[in-house]
């Protein structure tokens, strides 16, 4: 059946299609013929009813079907007929054919665009590199050891590093303000997790002792009523406590898994994680800035579908979020609609770059590069065998693995076609968050 198409924007498609009266009413007749078949009703034996009684209880239903499914076929076939890649759902509706013969109906549609990739001999990528040795091992058991720490009792005036446990009240024109007061309040000194003016007022004070200090809250405080404002805090110490870190022996190294309590064998367990934990973690990084540096190689419009389509996840994604964190997104200010709009649109643009690239230079992942995957995943684990029969049993889980095959593939090829060049980082600003 003709066709009509036309362009009413840079992607946008309008198409007029129309499907036969006469062919809807023939597969309304047979599908009803068949539900006759096994249809119940209260006074007849299945099978018996009454054809007029069938088509007054389904009629309506099974005509919305047929016409659903005509109109879909019709738009799947103009589809292949004109060559179009279809981005999104169609908004459809009907229209006057000016015939009592033909169903008019009026698909408006965006389509993907034709994405020209430029030269990636002219995108600067940083690629990113980090040494694991003696020191960064060092620094991991001393982690390892402060999160074994026993607290101890003592006498002698606070310095940093001791666990104070305090009662406290503080006030802003002598009047006290919420959250600004508690009973028994445990804090490490020194660590940075009270503002520093609170810490100076404590340090160096002894048990029992009752100490008065301002405090200046910054500027960006995060809470507006004492951002920018000084209040006068009264403190009394209720216990001092100094660590005490366990020693690297046997006894430490048996705590961490390591059976026979050989320290060596701990520190050579711990250089494998590390050197794991930091491939990935430049692995990451490098990613990030090749795909920064290919929303470069080409310049097209977004369909505007797309772009609502991953808003609408994002935002989705973002109250799952909330939810784990123990927050009801009910209780905080509606999130306004474009929040992630530009978020949105750089997704879409850099995974529609991406899949032209991989189109473009046959990156799709191989077989013997989703196993290898796998088997790195999996030595993170203690039985590594069950790992990889679990991703191998599980085609979602295979899939998300493909993916990140796939993006792999992209980096190696942007790595190897721009001028890459290499940035060492600090260990410690490669492990701390982002």
């Amino acid at each position: 059946m003709a066709t009509q198409l036309e362009s009413t924007g840079s992607l946008e498609r309008k198409l007029d299609m129309a499907v036969a009266v006469a062919d809807v009413n023939r597969q309304v007749v047979d599908r009803l013929r068949k539900l006759s078949r096994n249809v119940k009703m209260p006074g007849f034996r299945p099978g018996k009813v009454p054809m007029k009684m069938i088509e007054q209880s389904y009629g309506p239903q099974v005509h919305a079907e047929v016409l659903s499914d005509a109109v879909s076929k019709a738009f799947s076939d103009a589809v292949t007929e004109h060559r179009l890649r279809v981005a999104g759902q169609p908004h459809i509706e009907s229209r006057d054919t000016g015939t009592e013969s033909e169903i008019g109906f009026t698909a408006t549609f965006e389509v993907y665009p034709e994405i020209a990739l430029g030269d990636p001999a002219g995108l600067s990528i940083e690629r990113y590199e980090s040494p694991v040795g003696e020191a960064e091992i060092d620094r991991t058991i001393e982690i390892l050891r402060k999160q074994r720490v026993r607290w101890n009792e003592v006498e002698r005036p606070a310095q940093d590093g001791d666990r104070l446990t305090i009662d406290f009240v503080g006030r802003i024109d002598d009047v006290a303000f919420d959250g600004g007061s508690a009973q028994g309040f445990p804090f490490v000194l020194g660590e940075g997790r009270m503002l520093p003016d609170f810490e100076t007022g404590l340090r160096g004070a002894a048990l029992g002792e009752t100490r008065s200090f301002p405090v200046a809250f910054p500027a960006d405080y995060g809470s507006a009523e004492l951002a920018g404002k000084t209040a006068q805090f009264e403190a009394t110490v209720r216990r001092i406590e100094a660590p005490e870190l366990p020693a690297v022996d046997e006894a430490f190294a048996r705590q961490l898994g390591v059976a026979d309590g050989d320290v060596e064998r701990l520190r050579s367990d711990i250089r494998a994680n590390l050197e794991r934990e930091v491939a990935q973690r430049l692995r990451a990084r490098t990613k990030s800035s090749v795909m920064d540096a290919l929303l470069q190689l080409a310049s097209f419009d977004v369909p505007k579908s797309l772009v609502d389509a991953e808003k609408q996840a994002l935002g989705a994604r973002a109250i799952e979020d909330l939810k784990a964190r123990g927050i009801d997104p009910k209780q905080l200010p509606e999130i306004p609609p474009d929040t992630f709009a530009e978020q949105a649109e750089r997704r879409v643009r850099l995974g529609l770059i991406v899949a032209e690239i991989v189109r473009a230079h046959s990156l799709q992942a191989k077989p013997d590069q989703i196993r290898k995957q796998i088997e790195e995943f999996a030595q993170a684990y203690e039985n590594p065998g069950e790992v990889i029969r679990h991703y191998f049993g599980d085609r979602n889980r295979l899939a998300e693995v493909e993916a990140i095959v796939v993006e792999q593939n992209v980096v190696d090829w942007a790595l190897g076609k721009a001028q890459a060049s290499t940035r060492t980082l600090d260990f410690d600003e490669l492990m701390g968050p982002r």
